[in-house]
């Protein structure tokens, strides 16, 4: 009952009561035999219709009617109800000022309160939760997400706050994974294969049942032979090598997507020959046409590719995350995580993945919002019309941004929310927060006027005439002579500048002495 938007706000001295630390303080002495048990503060729905009978005369169903219009927060009702309340009080020796205060103290708890009974109800549900939630942690989030797996904004929550625990996630697999999710050991669960979007109950029962006739499937080719083909079709397979339900056969995604319409072509060949019966059984030509053909030859998924597809079937990153690839460098100019953002005012550099985004029509226009997701935890965003319209290349699902911008608190409407004023992509932001590119360099290593020349300084014309775009590269030179080590730092100048696209990064690394070549931020 404490943990509502009325009460919530005294918790801390709640806390601080019940540990000795402060004095409870009740806003009259009549009040106080039935306060006593909360420390002074109203909590429960009849404490507040009990402080109306004492103090305001009221009767016990009048008072049920003044907890209703509290509720209701009906302006016109309340301001008569305090007329009434004032009346009463002075009637029972309250001052006119006393009477607004003990009202105003109704009114803030009464609006949102549980009655005494449901609140115990709920807390008595609440404490058998946590129990089970700390001592069978992986069974109860392996229960808690086959509850939810037609949810995936409440099976991220819980993917989330499993991780926080301790908990890891097996990945869906096709040889050993079930409808449901299951817990494999007390700090590890199997993800459920119907959690899987696409597939479906019928679908997972074929596929269990196959495997428990057959034994392990041995490839795609032989999954889609074995498996009831009236319960599975080509979108449920794409929906399993996405969801990596097959990387303990083939880890090549692409390849076994781009393999799927040639699997289901051979397992009606194999269906066709194994029908025709007599002599051909046993004919070579027979074996040879159900010979597993190769996968088609594909290059792999980039890391981007690979989740993005993922998330397409499970509805979000589960065996990484988009943010890995770049936290590390990120980290060194947005350090804030979304997880330890804090209430404040104050201007704030946020690094995040965009999902989630949608736009609002609003009063005053166009409201663009979405979510930023930097592993951590996600955070609710929003974006006027004409930031958004100068950034939409940027501002798009699965991309990585670097905002600016303030938190608002949390409303009756939505809760809390960052206000983009800013926005950035990876380049940008490097050009805006970084320092200086650094090089060892050893006389032999890199070669830097192939790399200038393949990867220039970008140049763009302003009013104040042309600008060069771009860090200035810092050589660290080092040779070994006879005599010693001989250390120089050269900077090249302004025609030398880096554009620190992904490509010119990995150029420059891949040819520097030892690899050493690093954007510099502090």
């Amino acid at each position: 009952a404490l943990y509502r938007p009325g009460p919530m706000d005294l918790i801390p001295t709640y806390i601080a009561r019940k540990q000795g630390k402060e004095v409870p303080d009740y806003p009259d002495p009549r009040v106080k035999p039935m306060l006593e048990e909360t420390y002074g503060i109203m909590v429960y729905q009849e404490q507040v219709m009990q402080t109306a009978q004492i103090l305001g005369g009221y009767s016990l169903g009048g008072a049920d009617m003044l907890r209703r219009a509290m509720g209701k927060k009906d302006e016109k009702e309340m301001a008569s109800q305090r007329e009434v309340f004032r009346k009463g009080a002075g009637i029972n020796g309250l001052s006119e000022e006393k009477a607004d205060e003990v009202f105003d103290l109704m009114e803030k708890f009464a609006g949102y309160g549980f009655n005494k009974s449901h609140s115990a109800a709920y807390a008595l549900l609440a404490y058998h939760t946590a129990w089970l939630k700390v001592h069978y942690t992986a069974e109860f989030f392996a229960a808690n997400m086959t509850v939810e797996m037609g949810d995936t904004d409440k099976l991220k929550i819980l993917h989330r706050d499993a991780l926080s625990m301790g908990i890891t996630f097996e990945s869906p697999d096709v040889n050993r994974g079930d409808y449901r999710f299951e817990p494999t050991s007390n700090t590890s669960v199997r993800y459920g294969l119907g959690a899987i979007k696409g597939t479906g109950e019928q679908a997972i029962a074929a596929i269990v049942a196959a495997r428990v006739d057959g034994g392990s499937f041995t490839s795609l080719y032989d999954f889609c032979v074995r498996v009831e083909r009236t319960k599975i079709n080509k979108r449920t397979v794409e929906a399993l090598i996405k969801a990596g339900a097959f990387d303990n056969l083939q880890l090549n995604r692409a390849s076994l997507l781009a393999s799927v319409d040639q699997a289901f072509e051979f397992a009606l060949a194999t269906e066709a020959n194994a029908n025709q019966g007599g002599l051909f059984d046993m004919s070579d030509s027979h074996a040879a046409s159900t010979q597993e053909p190769e996968l088609v030859e594909t290059m792999p998924f980039g890391i981007k590719a690979r989740l993005v597809a993922e998330k397409t079937a499970i509805g979000f990153y589960l065996s990484g995350h988009l943010f890995d690839e770049v936290e590390a460098e990120v980290r060194q100019f947005a350090k804030l995580k979304i997880e330890d953002l804090l209430d404040s005012r104050d201007t704030r550099i946020l690094a995040a993945i965009v999902t989630d985004l949608r736009v609002i029509n609003g009063n005053r226009g166009k409201i663009i919002i979405f979510k930023l997701d930097d592993k951590t935890d996600t955070l609710e965003a929003s974006v006027d019309e004409a930031t958004y319209n100068a950034n939409r290349n940027l501002l798009k699902d699965d991309e990585l941004v670097i905002v600016q911008g303030t938190l608002q608190g949390a409303s009756e409407r939505f809760g809390r929310r960052f206000k983009v004023m800013q926005v950035w992509d990876l380049e940008a932001a490097r050009c805006k927060f970084g320092k200086y590119l650094k090089v060892a360099v050893n006389g032999a290593e890199p070669d830097i006027t192939r790399l200038v020349k393949d990867f220039p300084p970008r140049r763009e014309m302003t009013e104040q005439g042309e600008l060069v775009r771009g860090l200035p590269v810092r050589l660290q030179v080092r040779r070994h002579a006879d005599f010693g080590e001989v250390a120089a730092d050269v900077v090249l100048d302004d025609r030398a500048k880096f554009f620190p696209t992904d490509a010119a990064l990995a150029s420059w690394m891949a040819q520097a002495d030892c690899g050493l070549a690093q954007i510099v931020y502090e």
